[in-house]
């Protein structure tokens, strides 16, 4: 069991019966009565993010959740397939299981499992990928490095705000947390 006091970012607890990581939380002392706690959490079966509130002292079930290598293969519709890299069994993922990581997966990039008692939750990215552009607008002669950015495609379909001076077909280097622009690859 886990109090309000011991909350963390990224804590996974059972909370209304239902696995979720805590993405923010913030201890409310009120003037008059006991203090609270504001939590924003994320539900790892299905992706929604919701706040609830309960008051300082509240106790809930720590999950301790497993993780393992798997490496991205394709997808088929809203369905995703990885390998486990252990035992090469296929796992199935879903769209709302994955949310905003299906815009960085690529053939054969290589991922870190989520699993609760052997059920795939979903499936975290490394730090930063590199990913090709498949359009952008033309760069004009005398754009600068440190002039502005302009939108552009990846392989994925993610669409990532760019310097100048990168171009259709460069490899970029793209931070997965963020989604943002890193570097040229």
């Amino acid at each position: 069991m886990i109090s309000t006091g011991d909350l963390k970012r990224n804590v996974t607890i059972e909370f209304e019966g239902q696995i979720c990581a805590i993405s923010d939380w913030q201890h409310i002392k009120m003037g008059r009565g006991g203090a609270i706690v504001r939590m924003k959490l994320r539900n790892l079966r299905t992706g929604a993010i919701f706040e609830r509130t309960c008051d300082a002292g509240d106790k809930f079930k720590r999950i301790y959740l497993d993780q393992s290598t798997v490496t991205y293969q394709y997808n088929e519709g809203e369905q995703y397939h990885f390998m486990d890299t252990s035992t090469y069994d296929d796992i199935v993922l879903t769209e709302e299981q994955l949310g905003d990581t299906k815009n960085y997966l690529i053939d054969n990039l290589e991922l870190s499992l989520v699993r609760y008692n052997d059920e795939p939750l979903s499936v975290d990215p490394p730090e930063k990928v590199v990913l090709r552009i498949t359009y952008t607008e033309p760069g004009f002669k005398g754009d600068t490095a440190t002039g502005g950015t302009k939108p552009a495609t990846t392989e994925t379909g993610l669409v990532v705000q760019v310097p100048l001076f990168v171009s259709t077909g460069d490899q970029i280097r793209v931070n997965t947390t963020t989604g943002t622009y890193v570097e040229r690859a």
